[in-house]
């Protein structure tokens, strides 16, 4: 049963309604796998999903092929695609990219955030501070950063985010992170610098503690050998 091949936790796909139908059918495979209904290494149900979204296996296995060229899937010859499971190599790929990109997503917000884009930015540090779980810490985190790249007031660039941050794969590297007691503390003094910048509009401030931020990150994976 198509079900019993995501977590029981899981909400059933709703059909979709006609626009872009591969675009909503990306939208909302890459959402099964961000949030885990779709297991890293597990085989995608193209049959099952084309009937439980309402749509042809075709546009399916078009939204499957972008997403495998964001990373996502993998295709195997006669066998179909597969959710990617990212090692080491993916993550510290996906952090090189964050290293040259978020500094200026940051200078950029810094130039053109809002007030209601500050109030965002706050919460989300707050929440990061009263978390209790990894993945409730890992998620503040993400919203924070989410956030920065709305007040650029750029799609693009909210999109190349969305491709770069996957949720699940963060929070499963932040189970590891979070083993470090400082980590939390750190991550959320990091990003209060950070807002401080940004509300100042001080775009060199900003892009500085950005670059550094996502360095810390990258180092410290850097360090760790393939598997752990």
């Amino acid at each position: 049963m198509f079900e019993h091949r995501m977590s029981s936790t899981s909400r059933s796909p709703a059909p979709l309604r006609p626009r872009s139908v591969v675009g909503l059918a990306y939208d909302e495979v890459r959402a099964m796998i961000v949030d885990g209904r779709l297991r890293p290494g597990g085989r995608v149900p193209q049959a099952e999903l084309a009937d439980a979204l309402g749509i042809s296996r075709g546009s399916v296995r078009e939204a499957l092929r972008r997403l495998a060229g964001d990373g996502l899937v993998e295709f195997e010859v006669n066998r179909g695609f597969f959710v990617a499971a990212l090692g080491l190599d993916g993550v510290l790929d996906r952090l090189e990219a964050r290293l040259h990109v978020e500094p200026g997503i940051a200078r950029l917000a810094a130039a053109r955030r809002t007030d209601d884009d500050l109030a965002a930015l706050r919460r989300s540090i707050a929440a990061e501070r009263s978390a209790r779980t990894a993945a409730t810490a890992h998620d503040a985190s993400r919203i924070f950063h989410a956030a920065l790249v709305a007040a650029t007031r750029n799609d693009a660039l909210v999109r190349i985010f969305d491709s770069l941050w996957i949720a699940d794969v963060g929070r499963r590297l932040l189970a590891h992170r979070r083993r470090q007691p400082e980590w939390q503390e750190s991550d959320s003094a990091e990003h209060e610098a950070l807002l401080e910048a940004i509300a100042a509009g001080d775009g060199d401030a900003a892009e500085g503690l950005m670059r550094r931020h996502v360095e810390s990150a990258w180092r410290h994976w850097a360090r760790r050998p393939p598997g752990a």
